[in-house]
Formats: C-alpha cells, structure tokens, sequence
C-alpha cells in the first residue's frame, strides 16, 4: 500500500543501525504503526511487537499481520459453502478468496457514495470507484461482517479478510497516491475489474499486541527494549488521506461531506502535526523510565528542528543520529526538485540512561 513516510524501503537500513549501534533487546513498541510494515519486518526478525496507531484500518492491518502466526482453516466457514467442487485451490484460505471474488455485487455505502452514477446529483460526481468496482467492495465488506455476525468465522479470520480488502482497494482506486481527492479522469488501473488479493502471513512463535488508540496511553505498560517512532513530519494529518480505507475498515456508515465525501476525523488527528504539541508529546515519551532505547525516524526537513529534538532527547540518555540519502517524494518537493531531489532521512538514536530495571510494567 503506497502510504506516507512507508517506511518499507528504509526497514533494512534501520535494522542495520540497531546491529552497527549494538542495540540488543526482543520487545519492539511500534509507536505510530500505520501500514504494520515496520512491525511485520521485526516480526521476521525475531522481536515481539507491541503497536498502535489512532487509525482504525491500520489497527486491521495490524491483527492480520502481527497476531496472525498461522494461516487460518476457516473451519467452521468452509462447510457452509459448498463451494469445493467449482473452485480448484490449493488451500482454505485462497478458496475464500476465490469465493469473495466470485459474488454478486450489492449496492452499499462505498457505491452511494464514492462512486460516479450514484453521485451524479452532485455538481462534481465522485469518481473513487467505477460503479462495479464499488459495487464489489460493498458486497465483500458485507459478505465478511455477516460471517462474523453470525460465528462463522474467529477473529483472526475476520481481520485477516478485512486486511485482504484494505489493502486490494488501493489498486483500483481513481487516486494520485492518497485518498484525499480523486482524479477527474479515470486512470487505468481503475477501470480494471476490482480483484481481492491475498496478503502474506507472517508465522513465528511470539505473541504480539496491537491497539487502536493513542501510544501516549501504553507507555508503562509493557517493559520495552526498543520504542520505535515514526511520527507525521510535516502539518498534514494522517487521517484524511484515508477516509476511505476507514470507512471500509469500521463500515460504519459514517456522516460525510464535501467534495469528497470526507468522515470526521476530530479523534485521529496527531499532535506530531503541530510542532509545539510533537516537541511535547516526544518529552512524554522520552522521560519515561520504561525503556532501553528510543529510535527516533525523522528528516531534515521536519517541523521539529533538529536541534529542539536533541534537547530534549539529551536530557534522558546518550544521543546519536545515523542519516541515510533518500529520494524526496514528487509531491513533497516545494519547489526544489530541480535541485534538491534528495533529502537527509535521519534515524535518532536514544540510549536510555535512566532506564529503571526494577520497574515492574504489565508482565507480556
């Protein structure tokens, strides 16, 4: 899923600076989780993960990526089916997939709303979706909440479908990269018939926590070696770059309004938007005693300066920053792309000195 400050090319690069830098530790706080992709890389890597995030479809990504350790059987699903004999596959969990792909399509709250002959009345038509790919959401969005609805299927199955469907969306929405605006013409890819796709399950033999709300609230919770922070770094907040993705996720028929059909988002927003609210927030974090390390993943460019970042973070322990030449984002370029195409992405690293060993947090 192409989702701001992914940090899906850079995990390599960061595991690296935890080797070069002799960090040691197995508990692995995720603080901003997004798309899980930093959790699922530590996952692989051995660590148990805890992480958050105030959103509610990355928390789906989350329980399917990070509590899922094993492919689910769909048992009790799967004989109500009868689906056997039609579809070839090789396991449960792709002959579900194939089964959501094969249904009829239904008129719900996505085609209503976000795509163009059901919003025709509006003097700009939303144009997300084309009808049948809307059409196909809604049916498979419904399709799994009726499984869970009536105990068809456990949790993990639930999350993991649900998992499945956010991230396929993306693939065929009329989008520039975020769901924020739609594009007035329709672009290839969205004109191609809307196909759910399987996502990878990641086995190991830990057990992982997430949450869906703020990571402020978990610090004394859990005793961890390695606070991980991947905070907005400009003004722009997360929340409604992915109304959609949301909407899908919670299904809750939510008030919209504007031009494109925006949710509320007054309980999502981050203070790591507003530069005085992050600098706090990050003192919050930092003075706590329940960790080893704090890795900080900033750029250059960020509203937090770099030297406020190091006060702070100066106060608690030892301080050391490793920087990595990264290609700046088209969309962020201001201007400066002729001349500036890359930017310093910085990774502050926080030993903590008043880590207190005797502190007894939430037994994992």
């Amino acid at each position: 899923m192409r989702f701001i400050g992914n940090k899906e090319r850079l995990v390599d690069w960061i595991y690296s600076a935890i080797q070069k830098n002799n960090i040691e530790g197995e508990i692995f706080f995720d603080f901003f989780s997004g798309t899980a992709n930093v959790g699922k890389f530590f996952k692989e890597k051995g660590y148990q993960i805890i992480s958050s995030d105030l959103l509610y479809f990355s928390y789906v990504l989350q329980k399917a990526y990070l509590c899922n350790n094993d492919t689910p059987k769909f048992k009790k699903l799967i004989p109500t089916l009868d689906i056997r004999s039609s579809l070839l596959v090789a396991d449960n969990y792709m002959l579900i997939i194939e089964y959501l792909n094969s249904i009829p399509v239904v008129d719900g709250f996505i085609y209503a709303n976000y795509a163009p002959s059901a919003t025709k009345h509006l003097e700009q038509p939303r144009m997300y979706f084309i009808d049948d790919n809307a059409k196909k959401i809604d049916a498979i969005r419904i399709k799994i909440e009726d499984w869970k609805s009536n105990d068809l299927i456990g949790e993990n199955e639930y999350f993991l479908l649900l998992a499945c469907l956010i991230e396929s969306v993306p693939f065929f929405a009329n989008i520039l990269g975020v769901f924020s605006a739609f594009k007035k013409d329709w672009d290839k890819r969205a004109l191609k018939p809307f196909l759910l796709k399987p996502i990878k399950i990641f086995q190991d033999c830990h057990e992982h926590f997430v949450f869906n709300q703020s990571s402020l609230e978990l610090l004394e919770n859990y005793p961890y070696d390695i606070i991980y922070l991947d905070p907005p770094y400009n003004q722009r907040q997360y929340a409604p770059n992915y109304h959609i993705l949301e909407t899908i996720a919670k299904y809750d028929s939510p008030t919209i309004k504007g031009v494109v059909g925006m949710r509320n988002y007054d309980n999502q927003k981050s203070n790591f938007c507003n530069k005085t609210k992050a600098l706090n927030d990050l003192e919050l974090i930092c003075k706590s005693k329940n960790y080893k390390y704090i890795l900080l993943s900033y750029n250059c460019e960020g509203i937090m300066p770099q030297n406020s970042i190091l006060e702070i973070m100066q106060k608690y322990g030892d301080v050391k920053i490793e920087e990595y030449d990264y290609p700046r984002y088209k969309s962020n370029n201001n201007g400066r792309s002729k001349y500036k195409k890359f930017i310093k992405e910085q990774l502050y690293i926080l030993t903590n000195t008043t880590y207190d060993k005797q502190v007894q947090p939430t037994s994992l």
